[in-house]
């Protein structure tokens, strides 16, 4: 008998074979990521799951060049490097053309594989396309990868529209960074208030229990329509007998619903202040509760976010004494052209921002000073601005605040990752009020589902020591709530 002689490749060459074979025959994805997504969350690459994730020089190029610097862009790219040094410091002698698992890196979240550009790409480009442009080049490696995993699913990535638009031109899957989206549907935003249905009380009520204590009633309900409530969700039912509770108890098919007080009156007004609408009212409760630590409040211009915001703050502060000072910040995007650098102090900075904050300090010191005249109603009015600290978002980080009502303003155009950095501010004694406009999203990247205001309303929503109601109602005047309407 004649031996036969086995004739086998280097373990190293048959391991390089057979994962090309696996890219090319895998029925799991391969996204390439365009470097706004690692900006616009550094932790993007632990969230595909089983799917591979290509990572293009270029990339790594531009997150080298966005590095530098103290705005919150560059403080990502410095986490998105520092976390993608992680990784392949963590992947051992693994070479990098081979991938690196994200398993364990990612604690088993993402069991893909991450790549590397590691050779020069000769695909062509369409001549229309400049080859000296990032994202044409990011484009012109997805491309490549496309002709050489025929059998593979290649998608880029990307929060740019107008490069989705160019790759899906020239035949390339492309999509949005989805993983950051509180919702898909802005329409299913919770919105703090719900109306009972006619028949609530006949199927719900049916062995109600009803108690009075320290002014307010309390009804303990039982039904279907109670599994779907929040804790804090005002419910209201119109008719010949006006109902408004909020839920104080929710728990299965059962919940217990408590009055409170109406700010619709004139004998509760707020720094003399009254609601004129039902959300306002609403709004008011949540805004005067010291057991409610944080507060959102959403709604188009002129439905009175800002005024009953300051009017309880001013209220809690000086009349009430529960809290020491009042910080109003908020975000300074332009909605036009920018003016350039401001002179002076950090609140001489801030003020051509704070025209909302002024207009209704006026307002609401025109009411309560107006029985006084010349310097006795102007020095009042400086006593009362002492207690409003304006306050720029840049110089938020790292900071402490206790005992105070802190008024962030415009958190429509604040991402997820910043909405996080300010919130945990908080210390023991401070209450936290997050106002916006989700039609009004001025910042780049962010859409009316992952904006930081949407993000907080899904994630805080039923927690007991927050709430949120959504104002529909303009009260600013006829022609603001005509414009709003027809244009």
């Amino acid at each position: 008998m004649i031996p036969v002689r086995m004739v086998t490749k280097e373990p190293s060459t048959l391991f390089k074979n057979l994962l090309e074979n696996a890219i090319r025959f895998n029925p799991t994805k391969l996204f390439v990521l365009d470097t706004n997504v690692l900006i616009h969350d550094p932790m993007s690459l632990f969230y595909f799951e089983e799917h591979d994730v290509f990572i293009p020089m270029m990339v790594l190029e531009e997150l080298d060049a966005n590095k530098r610097g103290t705005s919150e862009a560059s403080r990502s790219a410095r986490q998105a490097s520092r976390t993608l040094d992680e990784i392949v410091a963590g992947s051992g002698h693994i070479s990098m053309k081979d991938g690196i698992e994200f398993s364990v890196r990612s604690q088993g979240q993402a069991t893909g594989r991450l790549f590397f550009q590691t050779e020069p790409i000769n695909g062509a480009l369409p001549a229309m396309l400049p080859i000296a442009k990032a994202d044409n080049q990011i484009i012109g490696v997805a491309l490549y990868l496309k002709e050489k995993y025929p059998k593979r699913e290649v998608i880029l990535v990307s929060k740019d529209i107008n490069m989705r638009i160019k790759a899906m031109a020239l035949g390339l899957t492309a999509q949005d960074y989805f993983n950051d989206q509180a919702l898909e549907d802005i329409d299913l935003l919770y919105t703090g208030t719900r109306e009972l249905p006619s028949n609530f009380w006949e199927t719900c009520g049916e062995n109600m229990k009803i108690r009075k204590e320290a002014g307010h009633t309390f009804y303990a309900v039982k039904g279907r329509f109670c599994s779907g409530l929040h804790q804090n969700e005002f419910v209201w039912q119109d008719g010949d007998k006006p109902f408004r509770a909020i839920v104080c108890e929710q728990s299965g098919q059962t919940a217990t619903l408590k009055t409170f007080r109406d700010y619709m009156s004139d004998k509760n007004k707020v720094w003399n202040i009254t609601a004129r609408n039902r959300e306002q009212s609403f709004a008011l409760e949540l805004l005067m509760n010291p057991d409610i630590d944080f507060v959102t409040l959403s709604g188009q211009a002129g439905t009175g976010k800002t005024l009953l915001t300051l009017a309880a703050a001013l209220e809690q502060t000086l009349n009430k004494r529960l809290y020491n000072e009042i910080i109003f910040t908020r975000v300074t995007v332009p909605v036009g052209e920018d003016i350039g650098f401001l002179p002076g102090t950090e609140e001489e900075k801030m003020n051509p921002w704070m025209g909302a904050l002024d207009d209704n300090f006026e307002i609401l010191t025109n009411g309560e000073t107006s029985h006084l005249k010349g310097w006795a109603r102007g020095m009042t009015n400086d006593v009362i601005r002492s207690y409003i600290t304006v306050k720029s978002l840049n110089f938020m980080r790292g900071r402490t605040f206790i005992g105070k009502i802190i008024i962030i303003d415009e958190t429509q155009n604040l991402t997820p990752k910043q909405m996080k950095t300010l919130i945990t501010r908080a210390g023991p004694g401070t209450k936290v009020v997050c106002l916006g406009n989700i039609a009004q999203i001025d910042t780049p990247y962010l859409t009316e589902g992952s904006s930081g205001l949407t993000y907080i309303v899904e994630r805080f929503k039923g927690w007991p020591y927050s709430g949120h109601v959504t104002l529909s109602r303009g009260e600013r005047s006829r022609l603001a709530d005509y414009a709003t309407e027809v244009l």
